[in-house]
């Protein structure tokens, strides 16, 4: 469709509207794991068990699973714009919920609408970026998409960390911060293009079940498995690093903790940019054997009660979350269809959240039940055995037989 003059001025350009989407799944990111810093102050004032904690953590995938298997390749019908529009409002009502909650209620429903929120924005702002990459370039979206979660979980640490430690309001200025941003990303997502030509699906979109195109099982298989794993490390490090850094570690500076913790994703932005020519499968074969020893590292330094242990683990647990969730999803932007790729990736988040939740709330519970030494011995070899599992699918799996454009 050829635009008037006056409505191309105010359309982003190509490269403006992939950095646009980068800067929605950086939010996605730094969203998500806003709480993760402050859970040791509403464990403090609000008198909260592990397994409540972890339950908060929890609600945020399983609403976000709950998103895709409903709304999941809506975007490959109304257009990226509209999705990324709704999926950032429906996360900035739940920053507001944070930023104003006065007690456990306001957090669930908070974590509920970001659920909603990044489920429906995730996957559109990465089919986006494949989409209005200047370059053309397949691998390169790829990277730099990990390279903004890596950013967004930096963002969510280290200034988390810093506003909870030094600034008033420890429970609620990191929201307001966050809240501020997400109405500004909002806004220049506004002056995207609706869609671009061979990127809809014909026909009309109705409620229907996630799909994979025809011929993607193996890629799907490979892709899901390997972010999956990826996250599990994640549902440990976001619900109890700040904990764990606190009780087993002997920190208690909150700066020093989100600091600890933003190891883990600094690596994976530096992962994201050097490893981006790496083979996808490469990629999730050697991700999955640094994360299993990442979580290794963790058991020993939680018995040790050693800071630079802690750190060691959460770089070494980095590097193999940056592997796995870069070639998980290269593998998913190299093979999928324009028209079918918000589908195929938001089968791969369902199956990757899905993960995650179950995981989060395990943890909890046995953190409740136990405390949280025996889980960390339980459950960081648990989900070795998850990154194990994905170097293993691909290394069997082989190359896809079938790629389609």
């Amino acid at each position: 469709m050829t635009t008037s003059p006056p409505e191309r001025a105010r359309t982003l350009s190509n490269r403006g509207s992939f950095w646009a989407a980068a800067s929605v799944v950086a939010l996605a990111l730094w969203a998500s794991g806003a709480p993760s810093m402050i859970y040791p102050v509403y464990t403090a004032e609000w008198h909260l068990t592990p397994a409540i904690v972890t339950t908060i953590f929890a609600v945020y995938p399983i609403s976000l699973v709950v998103t895709l298997v409903i709304f999941g390749g809506i975007s490959d019908y109304v257009g990226r714009r509209a999705t990324l529009l709704a999926g950032v409002a429906f996360m900035a009502v739940g920053i507001l919920l944070f930023a104003v909650a006065p007690g456990l209620p306001f957090l669930i429903a908070g974590r509920v609408f970001q659920g909603i929120g990044v489920g429906l924005a995730m996957s559109p702002a990465s089919a986006a970026m494949v989409e209005f990459n200047p370059s053309g370039n397949a691998a390169r979206a790829s990277s730099l998409n990990t390279a903004a979660t890596a950013l967004g979980l930096s963002l969510a640490t280290i200034v988390g960390g810093a506003l909870v430690e030094y600034a008033p309001w420890p429970l609620h200025l990191n929201f307001w911060v966050l809240l501020v941003l997400s109405v500004g990303i909002l806004s220049v997502v506004w002056f995207m293009p609706r869609s671009l030509p061979g990127t809809l699906a014909p026909g009309r979109w109705k409620p229907q079940r996630v799909g994979v195109a025809r011929g993607l099982g193996t890629v799907f298989a490979v892709s899901s498995l390997s972010i999956a794993a990826g996250f599990s490390m994640g549902a440990l490090l976001l619900s109890l690093g700040s904990q764990i850094a606190k009780d087993l570690i002997g920190t208690s500076n909150a700066l020093v903790a989100g600091a600890v913790l933003s190891a883990s994703a600094v690596v994976i932005l530096i992962v994201a940019i050097i490893a981006r020519r790496l083979e996808p499968r490469t990629s999730i074969i050697i991700g999955g054997l640094a994360t299993a020893a990442g979580m290794g590292l963790l058991s020993v330094s939680a018995g040790l009660q050693s800071l630079p242990v802690f750190i060691a683990a959460s770089a070494v647990a980095g590097t193999g979350y940056g592997l796995l969730f870069l070639g998980g999803l290269g593998l998913t932007n190299r093979h999928a269809p324009a028209h079918h790729r918000a589908s195929t990736l938001s089968a791969v988040y369902l199956v990757a959240y899905f993960t995650q939740g179950v995981v989060a709330v395990s943890i909890g519970a046995t953190a409740t039940a136990a405390g949280l030494e025996p889980a960390l011995d339980i459950w960081a070899p648990a989900i070795a055995l998850i990154c194990l599992a994905a170097t293993t699918l691909a290394i069997v799996a082989g190359r896809p037989r079938v790629a389609l454009a």
